[in-house]
């Protein structure tokens, strides 16, 4: 994922130095800060994002229940009914993966 992240950030750059990117990922992928952080790290070593900050805005999912029709927001990518605690639940959205912004050195 961070590869794809500092292959588009790359071409963004066009060569000029990073030195924030902010990211948004659908909660289905997983992905906490931290981890996405180091990882990041280690893939832009050597790079036009080298020590460029990461910001992660995490996109919840929508979830529609199929026992009693309620459509809610969930942040659980495991999510039951909020309203009647049905597992039948249909997932919608959470999937995203978008580089929203790079910030260019001024120098």
């Amino acid at each position: 994922m961070c590869e794809a992240i500092l292959d588009a950030v790359e071409r963004r750059a066009a060569g000029r130095r990073v030195t924030r990117v902010r990211v948004r990922v659908g909660v289905l992928h997983r992905v906490v800060s931290p981890a996405l952080d180091q990882a990041f790290a280690l893939v832009s070593e050597g790079t036009v994002a080298a020590g460029a900050a990461v910001d992660l805005v995490v996109v919840p999912a929508r979830v529609r229940c199929a026992a009693c029709g309620h459509e809610a927001e969930t942040g659980d990518p495991l999510a039951v009914c909020s309203a009647c605690g049905g597992a039948d639940v249909e997932v919608a959205g959470g999937d995203e993966l978008v580089l929203e912004s790079i910030q260019l050195s001024n120098a």
